[in-house]
């Protein structure tokens, strides 16, 4: 056992320094997270020894969670504070959710499928995350919920940004949403500067599983 869980702790320091800093993840809190908040606890135990693998991972229904690399880089560009109000759209395993609760104040996470609800549930309560609510619905056009809020992370990518979300953040929220089709899209982080103004920055290229979304919403992957 006590080699097992020294492996387990290799694992995770070698996707620290071999996947996380080299892509400019630097921020000691960010990294700190990642060591504290057990990423294996979140992934399916059929594929739990490629928890620290530099790729997406399924986790049943047909979705995935994202890279470390990828969580790491998002979680650092939108600057979570202890005061913060989350949302996130798309649960998934719940993994992202704790990551932004250890963090923030309180965290609304949606997922439209409710086994995979249930799973990040499951995953957060075993993992002794108590601020954050799990939700099930469509959020990719905006949840309304208890907004405007700090920060937005939409863990799916969208063809592009329904406004919806711009009017859910408060003035100085930061909101990070992957926008595009494959073979090309971007990370992007927009804040919001005043009521009407927001600012948009490319973090960089990449292509993320798309979020699921009701045909009503005019695109349905």
């Amino acid at each position: 056992m006590l080699t097992a869980d020294l492996d387990i702790e290799r694992a995770r320091f070698n996707m620290i320094e071999q996947q996380i800093r080299p892509w400019e993840v630097l921020d000691p809190e960010v990294l700190d997270l990642l060591a504290l908040v057990k990423r294996e606890e979140f992934v399916p135990s059929a594929h739990r020894a490629l928890a620290f693998a530099d790729l997406e991972l399924p986790i049943g229904q047909g979705q995935t969670m994202l890279a470390p690399k990828i969580d790491a880089k998002i979680l650092q560009e939108v600057h979570i504070k202890n005061t913060d109000m989350v949302l996130e759209i798309g649960a998934g395993s719940g993994y992202m959710a704790a990551l932004l609760a250890a963090k923030a104040e309180y965290v609304h996470t949606v997922e439209i499928n409710p086994i995979l609800a249930d799973l990040a549930k499951r995953n957060l309560r075993q993992a002794g995350v108590v601020n954050v609510s799990v939700e099930i619905g469509d959020g990719a056009n905006g949840w309304p919920g208890p907004s405007p809020y700090d920060v937005i992370v939409i863990s799916g990518s969208l063809p592009q940004l329904p406004p919806a979300f711009l009017k859910q953040l408060k003035i100085g929220g930061r909101l990070s949403a992957f926008i595009g089709r494959a073979p090309v899209m971007h990370a992007q982080l927009v804040t919001r500067s005043s009521e009407t103004a927001y600012t948009v920055v490319n973090l960089f290229e990449t292509v993320i599983s798309p979020l699921i979304a009701k045909q009503k919403l005019g695109f349905v992957f």
